[in-house]
C-alpha cells in the first residue's frame, strides 16, 4: 500500500506554490537511493529548495522526487525517495509538515494490526 506522504508532499507543494511562498524539504541523507550534492549534507541532512523555478524537470512521484538544479554553479540530477522526506515547509515563514518516519504501520507491525496496550 502507498503511503500518504508523496500526496501530503505534492499538496503542500501545490499550495506554497499557489501562495508565493518557497517549498522546500529536509532529506535524510542516510536513506539509501538519496542523489544530492555530498558538499551540502550537513549532520547527514540537506535542505532542498523544490519551488518550479529553482527545480527543474521536478517529478514528484509516489516513490521519488527527481529534478535538476545548480549548486555552486553546477548542474546536478537530484534523486530523493519520499521515504528520505523529513518535512516539507515554505522558506519564508516556515510553515508547513513534519513527515519524519514514512513507514506505513504495515510496514512496522509484521501482523499489520493494532497493538492492545496495557
Amino acid at each position: 500500500m502507498t503511503t500518504v506522504a508523496p500526496y501530503l508532499i505534492r499538496a503542500y507543494h501545490q499550495w506554497m506554490e499557489d501562495s508565493g511562498l518557497t517549498p522546500h524539504i529536509l532529506v535524510n541523507c542516510t536513506v539509501n537511493g538519496v542523489v544530492v550534492p555530498k558538499a551540502f549534507i550537513q549532520s547527514d541532512k540537506i535542505v532542498l529548495n523544490i519551488c518550479n523555478g529553482a527545480a527543474n524537470s521536478l517529478v514528484m512521484g509516489n516513490d521519488m522526487i527527481s529534478f535538476k538544479a545548480r549548486f555552486s554553479g553546477k548542474s546536478m540530477s537530484v534523486q530523493v525517495p519520499i521515504t528520505a522526506v523529513l518535512t516539507i515547509y515554505a522558506g519564508e515563514n516556515g510553515e508547513g509538515m513534519f513527515l519524519g518516519d514514512t513507514e506505513s504501520p504495515q510496514d512496522k507491525d509484521p501482523k499489520g494490526g493494532l497493538k492492545i496496550l496495557d
